[in-house]
C-alpha cells in the first residue's frame, strides 16, 4: 500500500523522533545531625539501584565511601571558595589536587559543581563564578582529568527573566554579559552542560489559585498550549525546563546540553505552604522518575534525553527556613522510606504501570501513571489519529510509527484484518496507537506534533478493534 511505504529522510522524522531513556540520580545533602554514616549510605544506594548521586562539597568521608562503588558522583565547590578559586589559579589547582585528583578513579567523579545557585546568594560572588570555572577546568588539565570530569555550576530557575510562556523564556538583562553568555561559552568550549535547579513546587505554591495541581504533578489534565509556539505541555517541569532551552536558544546556545540538578517536592510543609504533602511528593517524584526512565525529552526538545537529580536523599532536620525546606528526603535518618517510588528500570517494572494518585480528602485511589492520558474506569486508553491534522502530518507520523518507531503494522497491511477501512485516518490510528500501547503509554507517545490525541472508550474501525497492551 503506497500509503504505508516507510520514509527514512531523516529531516521528516526528526520532529517525530522520541529519545532515548535519561538517567535518575539523588542530591545527598547532609546538613542534619542524625544522619546514617557514609558506609550505610552507600550501601542504601547500592539496595536502591541508585547509581548516580550528587553532593554538596567534597567531604573525604563520604569519598572514600564511594571509592569502588561504581556510583557516578558530582562534587562540589562551595560558594564561599569562588573568590579564591577565581584569583589564584594555584588556588584552583590545589583544591583539585587534594579534592578530586586524590579520589579519581577509584571515587567515579564526573562532575564538579562551581558554587550553587550562584546568582541568588547574598554574598554576592557572582563576578566570581566563571573565572572559577576556568581555574577548575585548567586544574583538570594539569592533572589529565579534563576528558572525564565537566565543570558546570546549578543555575536557578530565577536567573530567568521571563519563564512563561517557555517560549518567551529568556535570562535577566543585567546577568547576560557579565556571566551567562561567557558561561556559556565556557560549557560549550569545554564540552560541558547547564546544570540547572527546577521546582514546580515553588510556582504551584506561589500560584495554586491558576496552577492546576495535576499539572504539576504529571497527572491527568488537558494540557496548556504555549501561545509562542503552539505547543501543548502537560507538566509544569516540561514548561520549567522549555523556558530555559528557549533562553539559550535566544542567545544561540542550542548545541548546549541541560542536566536537572535539583528537583523535588516536599513531603510536609507549614500551614501555608500549599501542596506540600506526603502524597503530592509520592506522585511528583513518581510520576518524574518514570517520565525521565520511559523516555523522551520536552515538547520543544523531543530528543533530549532528561537526566535529572531528585531532591533529596534524607529529611535534614538542621536545614534553615520553612518546614518543607527539612523535608524533602526520599528516606527518613533510620533508611525507612518517606514514601515508596521505583527509582530504576527495574522497579518501575515490579511496580507495575499504576499507582497511587493523590485526591482531594487525603484518600488515594488507583491511577495509571503516564502523566498526561486520561483513562477510563477500566483503566485503557487508546491512540488516535486526529482528522483534522491534515494528510500531509498523518502520513508523516504513519511513516515514522510504522519504520524507524517500532510499530506494528502488518494487520493493516493489504489482505490483514486491519487493512478495511483502507483510510489514512484509520490506519494511522491503528499505527499509533500500536507505539502508544508499546511505549507504556507515556505521555509524550501519543501526540506526533498533534496528528494524534488519546481517547478513553474503545474505538473501533470496521471489523478492527485497536488492542489495548502489548
Amino acid at each position: 500500500m503506497e500509503r504505508l511505504a516507510i520514509s527514512f529522510f531523516l529531516l521528516a522524522l526528526s520532529i517525530f523522533a522520541f529519545a532515548d531513556a535519561g538517567s535518575v540520580g539523588i542530591n545527598y545533602g547532609r546538613v542534619a545531625n542524625n544522619l546514617p554514616s557514609a558506609v550505610k549510605v552507600v550501601q542504601l544506594l547500592k539496595s536502591q539501584g541508585v547509581d548516580r548521586v550528587k553532593l554538596y562539597d567534597t567531604d573525604p568521608t563520604v569519598l572514600k565511601a564511594l571509592a569502588g562503588s561504581g556510583i557516578k558522583v558530582v562534587v562540589a565547590l562551595p560558594n564561599e571558595l569562588l573568590y579564591s578559586v577565581a584569583k589564584r589559579r594555584s588556588f584552583a589547582y590545589t583544591w583539585v589536587q587534594k579534592n578530586v585528583a586524590a579520589y579519581y578513579p577509584s571515587t567515579q567523579i564526573q562532575a564538579i559543581a562551581v558554587g550553587n545557585e550562584v546568582f541568588v546568594d547574598p554574598s554576592n560572588t557572582t563576578k566570581f563564578l566563571v573565572p572559577a570555572m576556568r581555574n577548575v577546568h585548567a586544574a583538570l588539565v594539569k592533572y589529565n582529568l579534563h576528558s572525564n570530569i565537566k565543570v558546570s555550576s546549578p543555575v536557578a530557575l530565577s536567573a530567568l527573566q521571563s519563564s512563561y510562556p517557555s517560549s518567551a523564556g529568556s535570562f535577566k538583562t543585567e546577568l547576560l554579559e557579565p556571566v551567562i553568555k561567557p558561561m556559556l561559552d565556557f560549557l560549550r568550549q569545554t564540552g560541558s552542560y547547564l546544570m540547572v535547579n527546577a521546582y514546580p513546587f515553588f510556582a504551584y505554591e506561589a500560584n495554586a489559585d491558576v496552577i492546576s495541581l495535576d499539572y504539576a504533578l504529571f497527572q491527568d489534565n488537558p494540557g496548556v498550549v504555549d501561545s509562542g509556539n503552539g505547543l501543548r505541555y502537560f507538566s509544569l517541569f516540561d514548561a520549567q525546563i522549555d523556558a530555559v532551552f528557549a533562553a539559550m536558544s535566544a542567545l544561540k546556545y542550542d548545541d548546549l546540553k541541560m542536566v536537572v540538578t535539583e528537583t523535588g517536592w516536599p513531603s510536609k510543609g507549614d500551614e501555608n505552604e500549599t501542596g506540600a504533602s506526603e502524597d503530592n511528593a509520592a506522585a511528583y517524584n513518581g510520576n518524574l522518575v518514570r517520565r525521565v526512565l520511559t523516555g523522551g525529552g520536552t515538547p520543544l526538545r523531543p530528543q533530549a534525553a532528561l537526566d535529572v537529580y531528585l531532591f533529596a536523599l534524607f529529611n535534614e532536620n538542621q536545614k534553615p527556613g520553612p518546614t518543607s525546606e527539612r523535608n524533602y528526603g526520599l528516606f527518613f535518618p533510620s533508611e525507612e522510606k518517606v514514601y515508596d517510588i521505583p527509582l530504576t528500570p527495574e522497579g518501575l517494572k515490579k511496580q507495575g504501570k499504576r499507582q497511587s494518585k493523590p485526591v482531594k480528602g487525603g484518600k488515594r485511589q488507583s491511577a495509571p501513571v503516564s502523566g498526561g492520558v486520561s483513562t477510563s474506569s477500566s483503566g485503557h486508553s487508546w491512540c488516535v489519529a486526529n482528522g483534522k491534522a491534515g494528510e500531509k502530518k498523518l502520513q508523516a507520523a504513519l511513516d515514522y510509527a510504522c519504520g524507524e518507531g517500532g510499530a506494528d503494522c502488518r494487520q493493516i497491511q493489504p489482505g490483514a484484518t486491519c487493512y478495511d477501512p483502507n483510510t489514512l485516518e484509520a490506519h494511522a490510528s491503528f499505527a499509533f496507537n500500536s507505539y502508544y500501547q508499546r511505549k507504556g503509554r507515556g505521555i509524550w507517545t501519543c501526540d506526533f506534533e498533534g496528528a494524534a490525541f488519546v481517547v478513553t472508550q474503545p474505538p473501533k474501525y470496521g471489523k478492527c478493534e485497536l488492542p489495548t497492551g502489548y
